[in-house]
């Protein structure tokens, strides 16, 4: 149950990075705004219109950021759920840049 409710955050987290302009070679905060934040909102609440519709979790939650990096990395890269895959529309370095920036809007809440 909970890893289909933390697919559904990150389905939403990667169509976000598809509809958005591109940001490439950016640190990983310009490119969560660029790529994620139309759905996740700035912050990583989840609080906007498509976040309310698919029900996103707060990024910044402990649910979401009890998940390794690696796992973070994995459904980013290869979707999940709704969520687009990324590996090829993004480089591996791009996706740990915007998991870094998951990280730290935890620690900013």
């Amino acid at each position: 149950m909970k890893s289909a409710r933390f697919g559904a955050v990150l389905v939403a987290l990667l169509l976000c990075v598809i509809a958005a302009s591109p940001a490439r070679g950016d640190d990983g905060a310009t490119l969560y705004k660029a790529k994620c934040a139309s759905c996740h909102a700035a912050d990583g609440s989840g609080n906007t219109a498509m976040g309310k519709n698919w029900k996103l979790r707060d990024l910044r939650s402990e649910d979401v950021q009890k998940q390794t990096d690696a796992e973070l990395i994995a459904v980013t890269a290869n979707g999940k759920g709704k969520m687009p895959a990324y590996k090829g529309k993004l480089t591996d370095d791009e996706i740990k840049q915007i998991v870094a920036a998951i990280r730290d809007m935890a620690k900013k809440k």
